[in-house]
Order: C-alpha cells, then structure tokens, then sequence
C-alpha cells in the first residue's frame, strides 16, 4: 500500500473505501492542522505552475481556494471577512490585473 502522510480532502477516505480499497487516516492537531495546509498549499501552486492548459489551471486554482478558505478558519476568519480584506488592500494599493511589473525604483 502507498504511503502518503498528506493532508487530503474530507471525502478522500469514502472514494478509496468506494474504491474496494482500504485506508489508515487520523485526524491532525491544530499545529499540525495548520502546518499541513500550508504545505499543501504549496503542492497546489506547484501543481498550477505546471499546469498545461486552461482546465487543469483552473482545477488547481480552485483546490488553492479551497485551502484558502481552510487556512482563513485556521486564522479565525471566514470567506467573507477574507474578501472584505482583499477589497480594501485593493482600494489601498490596487489589484494585479493591469499587469504592471516593477522593474526598479530609486
């Protein structure tokens, strides 16, 4: 049997039982909760950086999401206080969709 020891997705355990195949789990602590979201938070951009196309982007985007919204609850917040901050850091200070790459300041 593989071994994974990552954090997976809630139904994850029923698909593989689904499956005719078994499974160990257990169920994380918060540090190791929180530790666990963000390195899968990191697999997920790696998995969108490599993406090939349009679909498989937007599947790894939206599994990114998903570990936002995680990662918000870890903090004490939910997706819509997240977004009401993403919306005044982009009053402040704008968005990225005039794409504007900095090259130097002096």
């Amino acid at each position: 049997m593989p071994i994974y020891n990552k954090l997976v997705r809630n139904r994850i355990p029923e698909i593989i039982g689904n499956s005719g195949k078994t499974c160990s789990t257990r169920i994380l602590n918060e540090i190791e909760y929180e530790a666990e979201v963000r390195k899968k938070m990191t697999e997920e951009l790696t998995e969108y950086e490599s993406a090939v196309n349009d679909e498989k982007a937007l599947e790894e985007l939206a599994d990114l999401l998903e570990l936002i919204h995680a990662a918000a609850a870890i903090h004490g917040a939910d997706y819509n206080q997240l977004e009401e901050i993403r919306k005044k850091k982009a009053a402040k200070r704008g968005g990225f969709d005039e794409r504007i790459f900095l090259i130097e300041a002096k």
